[in-house]
């Protein structure tokens, strides 16, 4: 199977380390690849190389455009190499590839719409023969920290608007997901990205972190991870600006009037797709209860025929979560909710990192799957008596990163859309609703700070004013 490098990428050179680590298939544990592990010395000697790139708008979309085709032409090496290195299925692997290619390419057509705007001075008191603009300049090194979950789309929705806004990028991928990382880095220096302007860093957050953090060089750091660890960046970060996408508990609502198969079609996919591995992942689903039976039982038919196992096989649509420490913590707390008093309806077995579908209800306050992040596939289908309480139950959680609400009444839907206390709200679709070229980032301990190209840009770039007098 062609593999990305294995080695570090710094000051435009590919450097195999001393210090090695292995990647394992999640599904079979079989090993993967052996990758360079960097040491801090590595992180000083990736900001000493970093070189923004010395190109016009125009050009840096051209090595966009470039780096797209590139990993295109290497699609089913790279679908091999992330179901290796991820245990996602061939379905969510095709997906997080269109995703990331459509990323690209809004990063590419937003490096050319990169611009100010015209301050009308002349409506100030003292403005006549004054007129004045804004322009927006590169910040400089931005270091971009991305997850496992999404090893190739979250990677572009980093570095692609650093690149795009004419800024050097240093990435830290997971340890556990370095192989997608470097075909995307690869991408970027076959496009044409110039020396030192992409740098790759593979290895444990814990050690290359805290050395990027103490160099005062890099002016922003992007980050998508717990919120524990971005509340640590964050600090370390000082006065430097950070972008950061955190933890969440994601919730749908349900109201009565809602069509259950709808909603049990489109909670399936949502709370189950990249086993549960998303930070939108419905994990507390809000049902009206006179609506409670008719969505519990739509929603348990489908939970029960989704296919879980080998990922490589197509007809796969639950793979392995992506260690077996989450595995066994998945499963414990669905046995600790069983024995509160919470019923499975659909799965609750684990066998390695493999946990099945599961679909729970009767959860209580006090128990893990209620209060705390699941990342895994597993949905909690919680009653409600009314919109009242639906809207206080979504707004109780600390996080706040999107909600879904499903209805047909509009006055309904936009008490939703001004009282849920959520970075964004989907009507009519799940919590995990998405396209790329929206802004998207959370509030509360979700974090702050958006992704989403033309957004993203705008936080990785500085506004300079321009302020002229004529002369009389």
């Amino acid at each position: 199977m062609p593999m990305a490098p294995t080695a570090l990428l710094i000051g435009g050179e590919w450097r195999e380390a001393a210090e090695r680590f292995d990647v394992r298939n999640p599904y079979d544990g079989t090993r993967v690849a052996d990758v360079s592990r960097a040491v801090p010395a590595d992180a000083t000697a990736a900001i000493d190389g970093a070189r923004p790139p010395v190109l016009s708008p125009y050009e840096r979309a051209g090595v966009l455009s470039r780096a797209r085709a590139h990993l295109a032409g290497q699609r089913e090496a790279v679908a091999r190499t992330v179901i290796a290195e991820t245990g996602f299925t061939t379905k969510d692997v095709a997906g997080e590839i269109d995703r990331c290619l459509e990323t690209l390419a809004l990063s590419a057509e937003e490096a050319k719409r990169i611009a100010g705007e015209v301050v009308p001075f002349e409506g100030a008191p003292d403005g006549a023969g004054r007129f004045g603009y804004t322009r927006r300049e590169p910040i400089g090194i931005v270091v971009c920290i991305t997850p496992f979950n999404a090893p190739l789309n979250t990677v572009a929705h980093k570095i692609a608007p650093a690149f795009a806004a004419g800024n050097a990028v240093i990435l830290k991928p997971a340890e556990r997901t370095p192989l997608s990382a470097a075909l995307l880095c690869q991408a970027f220096v076959e496009g044409g990205a110039p020396p030192g302007s992409i740098s790759l860093l593979q290895g444990a957050g814990a050690e290359i972190g805290p050395a990027l953090l103490a160099d005062p060089r890099p002016a922003f750091f992007a980050f998508t991870g717990s919120t524990a660890v971005g509340k640590r960046i964050h600090a370390a970060a000082g006065l430097r600006r950070t972008q950061m996408e955190l933890g969440s508990i994601a919730a749908t609502l349900v109201l009565s009037d809602a069509d259950p198969d709808i909603v049990a079609g489109a909670v399936a996919a949502a709370g189950y797709r990249k086993a549960g591995q998303v930070c939108t992942s419905v994990q507390l689903l809000f049902v009206e209860h006179t609506l409670g039976e008719a969505v519990t039982d739509a929603l348990l038919e489908r939970v029960g025929a989704l296919r879980s196992g080998d990922p490589a096989i197509p007809d796969t649509e639950v793979g392995p979560v992506i260690c077996a420490s989450d595995a066994e913590r998945i499963a414990g707390w669905v046995a600790e909710a069983e024995a509160r008093g919470a019923r499975v309806l659909a799965g609750g077995e684990r066998q390695g990192c493999l946990v099945a579908p599961t679909l729970v209800d009767r959860v209580s306050q006090e128990m893990a799957l209620r209060n705390r992040e699941v990342f895994g596939p597993v949905v909690s289908i919680v009653p409600v008596r009314d919109l009242d309480e639906g809207i206080a139950e979504v707004n109780a959680s600390p996080y706040g990163l999107a909600a879904g609400v499903f209805t047909n009444d509009l006055g309904r839907a936009q008490r939703c859309v001004e009282e849920l206390e959520v970075g964004g709200v989907h009507v009519n679709q799940t919590s995990s609703a998405r396209a790329d070229l929206m802004p998207y980032g959370g509030w509360k301990e979700s974090g702050f700070g958006h992704e989403g190209p033309g957004y993203a840009i705008r936080e990785m770039t500085r506004e300079k004013l321009v302020s002229i007098r004529a002369v009389p």
